[in-house]
């Protein structure tokens, strides 16, 4: 057996591993940054990995050579290629028929549904990081526990809309979580995004603004490789987004309401809230819906307020 590193492979490299991957019922992500490709004797592909950021995706053994230890070697490569860059804490999206396999190499899952499972490198790291940010809410008049609510927010940028949905929430909670995800491929930095929530509220005592870290997952960063129907892509990413608010950061913060803006122009947002209603509500999660803010008659939108940015 060879084992090939590609930084990413291109040419006829790459047209190899994408046919292999194929017979596998798998996609090649064109977001890896480096490959590892196993081949026989006579250079046909026979195992794979692929790391994107400190993502591990696209792993695959051919059928006649399983049992081989060939995905060992494969996430070894690969946590050898992501420590050099200095990615300690790993994560891997698989189907939930292998979480045993990826269990003995040491991925500890973080939430699932029928179609996919989340793992990471560190034991717990997500519940623990939970369950940094809980706290209590204050009790209410009549002396019963303080109901605690939660937004999940880009606010790329943070608009009077996002200030306005956040007041609106208050209004029924004692605290309220707002999270702000923390991927940085955004017109504005995540920093700058942050920087602005914790501004725009900062004059509200009941509001905690925490980051998502890697845990509420943007469509950008999951992989729909293993997904055979990718009509489902989006609901399957949704699905296991919920899974990872409501079964980790609810349980473990009180949470028992979410509230969401009305979303009548995106109708990729307005698919996830449809979702959410479905969803949240069978684990014990009320889904509260507050209409848009309108200014003149004007939704106010984060789209526009970009598109005004960039037409000066």
């Amino acid at each position: 057996m060879d084992i090939q590193y590609g930084r990413p492979f291109t040419g006829r490299r790459l047209e190899e591993l994408r046919a292999f991957l194929k017979t596998l019922g798998l996609d090649y992500d064109d977001r890896v940054q480096f490959t590892v490709l196993c081949t026989d004797e006579e250079g046909d592909p026979i195992a794979t990995g692929s790391l994107d950021g400190n993502v591990f995706k696209c792993i695959g053994v051919a059928e006649a050579h399983q049992g081989e230890g060939l995905t060992a070697t494969v996430i070894t490569e690969l946590r050898r290629e992501a420590f050099d860059r200095g990615q300690a804490h790993l994560f891997l999206f698989t189907k939930p028929s292998n979480r045993a396999q990826f269990a003995d190499m040491a991925f500890f899952p973080i939430a699932s549904t029928k179609d996919v499972l989340l793992m990471e490198s560190r034991r717990n790291a997500a519940r623990d990081y939970a369950r940094s940010l809980a706290e209590e809410a204050p009790a209410k008049a009549d002396g019963g526990p303080g109901e605690i609510g939660a937004i999940v927010m880009n606010a790329n940028p943070f608009t009077a809309g996002h200030r306005y949905l956040i007041e609106t929430a208050l209004k029924r909670v004692g605290l309220l979580h707002v999270f702000v995800v923390s991927e940085d491929r955004s017109y504005f930095s995540f920093e700058e995004r942050f920087r602005r929530v914790l501004e725009g509220t900062k004059d509200l005592p009941a509001v905690r603004v925490h980051e998502t870290k890697q845990y509420m997952i943007s469509s950008l960063t999951f992989p729909t490789y293993f997904i055979k129907d990718k009509a489902r892509a989006e609901d399957v990413r949704c699905g296991l987004d919920l899974a990872v608010f409501a079964d980790v950061f609810a349980r473990e913060m009180g949470i028992t309401v979410r509230f969401v803006g009305t979303e009548p122009l995106d109708p990729v947002t307005a698919r996830y809230n449809e979702i959410m209603k479905e969803t949240l509500p069978k684990k014990g999660i009320e889904v509260v819906e507050v209409p848009r803010l309108t200014i003149n008659g004007e939704i106010v939108s984060a789209t526009k307020v970009r598109e005004a940015l960039q037409r000066k």
